[in-house]
């Protein structure tokens, strides 16, 4: 397949009149600047495409959830805690079939946003009364399914979740469909791996240790020896109840506790990173590995706000994802990042720097942050790697006459993702128009599956 491009987003910079050759691998071919004549040979022809990046983390049924959580709890504040509880009665209702019609559906907007990949940060396991089904893996192979379904470029993480905290107290209520011990993870991954080995051939598998609260050390230091070339992604720092839980049993703060402990490196994501030290931070930063943010949950349940200027500063790596999935927006992911800080710091463009305006550098940060983490050879418009991209619409309002870094600027700050209008995903040509090739049946079972859930609640 070839498409020609009015403008592209190379590693070089912006190129007019570009021709990009996909193979049957779905990797990029060849890229030719300043092909002219090229838009005659395309079987696609659009006006900005850009380098399409990856949704580091998300959990797929919570999708399920969006909207239902805006009532405040019992009592004067309502938290992350409060939250956590009603998503755990949630979850009674979700049999395999429909957490497959979910995760096809959020996979579905994650590519109509503009994604080509995803995490899928996996930890539903087990049934209702916690009882592992026969097959230990049956709900990896149902997010499989639905990637298959979709379409959507896969890093399948399943996770290890063990003991509801420090003090090692099983798990109750809506926390055991998750728990598993080390010969049940086994089991899962195995299951996990073969589904994944079935999926075209950009699907990966990683590991992903809940957070300290949910795996004890003497596991995690035994997950980390697991597939070493594998990503491993892990929550950590999100909520300040979460860091003074750890500090009161370790003596030491997560992050402080995961680097003194373990050899933190560039295959690892820790997600949220909402509440670090100076020392912390930095510690982080030079480490290679991926903060992994997700500015619209982070809000939607009141975190705090992460330090990315400082971050960067230092030289750290950053991606985003969508989380709870209450709303998936490339572009508002984004714009939330870049808000959060102007809102802490009471100045504008915090994120730009001299050479790169805010919607570049947050847009550039998002590709190499979300390849990183999803251990995909992606987000560059350049030889060899997977043909992840995605095409804005040029004729929108928002983009009149602009053209470079103000184009970023202006998807990202003033419109929103219906300006995306094509998406590749290694090759596959998944949005075409502004929609979903497979929207009207995958959209029918989301809404066959909602009714099924809403009557359990």
């Amino acid at each position: 397949m070839r498409i020609w491009a009015t403008a592209a987003l190379l590693e070089s910079g912006w190129a007019r009149d570009v021709s990009v050759e996909i193979g049957a691998d779905g990797r990029i071919a060849s890229v030719a600047q300043g092909d002219a004549g090229g838009r005659a040979r395309a079987d696609a022809a659009v006006e900005v495409l850009l380098p399409a990046p990856g949704n580091l983390h998300s959990h797929a049924f919570q999708r399920a959830m969006a909207g239902l959580s805006e009532r405040r709890g019992p009592g004067t504040h309502d938290t992350f805690w409060t939250w956590r509880d009603l998503m755990y009665r949630f979850l009674a209702g979700f049999t395999p079939e429909e957490i497959e019609a979910v995760a096809a559906f959020v996979q579905m907007e994650m590519l109509e946003a503009g994604y080509a990949a995803s995490a899928e940060f996996h930890y539903v396991h087990n049934q209702a009364d916690g009882t592992p089904y026969d097959d230990a893996a049956i709900l990896a192979r149902r997010i499989a399914a639905a990637s298959e379904t979709s379409g959507i470029g896969l890093t399948l993480l399943p996770v290890y979740y063990e003991v509801g905290g420090l003090d090692a107290r099983p798990l109750a209520g809506g926390q055991r469909r998750f728990r598993t011990d080390l010969d049940h993870y086994a089991a899962i991954l195995e299951g996990a791996e073969a589904a994944v080995r079935a999926l075209p051939g950009d699907a990966r598998l990683g590991i992903a240790p809940h957070s300290l609260r949910a795996v004890p050390s003497a596991a995690l230091a035994e997950l980390v020896t697991w597939r070493p070339d594998a990503p491993l992604h892990m929550h950590i720092a999100e909520q300040t109840g979460e860091v003074e839980e750890v500090r009161a049993a370790t003596g030491k703060r997560p992050v402080e506790w995961l680097f003194d402990t373990h050899a933190v490196d560039d295959r690892w994501c820790l997600i949220h990173c909402t509440h670090l030290t100076e020392d912390e931070r930095r510690a982080l930063a030079t480490s290679g590995a991926v903060a992994g943010l997700c500015p619209i949950t982070e809000s939607s349940l009141g975190d705090g706000i992460f330090d990315g200027a400082a971050y960067l500063a230092e030289g750290g790596t950053l991606g985003v994802g969508s989380d709870s999935n209450i709303r998936i927006a490339l572009s508002e992911e984004l714009r939330t990042l870049e808000y959060s800080q102007r809102l802490r710091d009471r100045h504008r463009a915090v994120l730009a720097t001299a050479e790169r305006s805010c919607g570049r550098r947050l847009y550039d940060e998002a590709l190499v942050g979300g390849a990183r983490a999803l251990g995909r050879d992606s987000g560059a418009i350049r030889q060899g790697a997977f043909a992840d991209l995605l095409a804005l619409d040029a004729g929108s309002v928002h983009l009149e006459g602009l053209a470079g870094d103000d184009l970023l600027d202006a998807w990202i700050f003033a419109g929103d993702d219906t300006l995306v209008r094509d998406v590749w995903s290694a090759g596959r040509h998944l949005v075409q128009g502004g929609r979903h090739v497979r929207r009207d049946a995958i959209e029918a079972g989301y809404r066959k599956a909602m009714r099924k859930l809403k009557e359990t609640l």
